[in-house]
């Protein structure tokens, strides 16, 4: 019946997490893939990447990750901000690769039904360290330790004045399709870059990243919403924790110095469902 199986955070760019890339390939001819972002800085690479997974797997579901919104001066494609975001969306529906705005597909293998739901939230500088009350405490105290996101320098807003302005905005839109799309009987697999809730960053290294990790204002989406599983990246701390009984997946590759180290216990690909299959 096949598996919902996930990846996140491929960074391409690597040469050696491209050749993973080339032997990614599914299990069964009705397995889906969940791509949840970060698969490389360029449209072109991002393109290269999504076509030949979407010629592999039955159903390819891709939202973006803070990679892909970069705009980095050695892209063919300039665009920023909306009008990027714009632009993987036509790239994927070229290709058959589901984003965050087409309806929500419903999983009918093993462990379904589920709507498989992909999220694009962003971040608002509300995941602060210690001793910040402000979003401009926050980044005095990221700017003094020296850990500073590259979406400081790369990831632009336009047309929304800020970053966190942009995630209102997208957040207050999928609330409102989460909730008219709910239903009890057919549980979501809410997909995100970022985790919905501040916990699974805890355990960085470096405390004033989070703020570049998500927003308080979905934090009680996985019980507002009926949800079997939320799937994230971003971290690179691929694991599996349970918040409120909801399960939270983290499927991210990483940087190949990242995989080489931990070797992929579980796999390239992290099965979601069926919870019987391998995690």
């Amino acid at each position: 019946m096949g598996t919902l199986l996930a990846i996140s955070d491929l960074h391409i760019s690597y040469e050696e997490n491209r050749e993973i890339v080339r032997g990614l390939r599914p299990e069964s001819p009705q397995d889906w893939l969940i791509v949840a972002g970060d698969v490389a800085e360029q449209v072109a690479d991002v393109r290269w990447a999504l076509e030949i997974l979407a010629g592999r797997f039955a159903k390819v579901v891709w939202t973006p990750g803070n990679h892909e919104l970069w705009t980095m001066p050695a892209d063919a494609v300039q665009a920023r901000g909306v009008e990027r975001y714009a632009a993987f969306v036509e790239m994927c529906r070229e290709l058959g690769v589901l984003t965050p705005e087409d309806e929500y597909p419903v999983w009918e293998g093993e462990g379904g039904p589920v709507r498989v739901a992909p999220l694009f939230l962003g971040y608002d500088y509300t995941f602060r360290p210690e001793g910040a009350d402000t979003k401009e405490k926050s980044l005095e105290i990221a700017h003094a330790s020296g850990i500073v996101c590259t979406d400081e320098y790369y990831l632009h807003p336009d047309p929304y004045p800020t970053r966190d302005d942009w995630c209102r905005a997208r957040v207050a839109e999928t609330e409102a399709r989460l909730a008219a799309a709910a239903d009890p009987s057919v549980p979501y697999v809410l997909i995100n870059h970022y985790p919905l809730v501040r916990e699974p960053t805890r355990v960085l290294r470096y405390p004033e990243f989070a703020q570049w990790c998500g927003t308080e204002l979905t934090a009680d989406w996985h019980t507002r919403f009926p949800t079997a599983v939320m799937v994230y990246g971003h971290l690179h701390i691929p694991r599996i924790t349970h918040y409120d009984g909801v399960k939270f997946q983290e499927v991210s590759l990483g940087y190949p110095r990242e995989w080489r180290r931990h070797g992929n216990p579980h796999g390239l690909l992290r099965a979601v469902l069926p919870a019987s299959a391998r995690v």
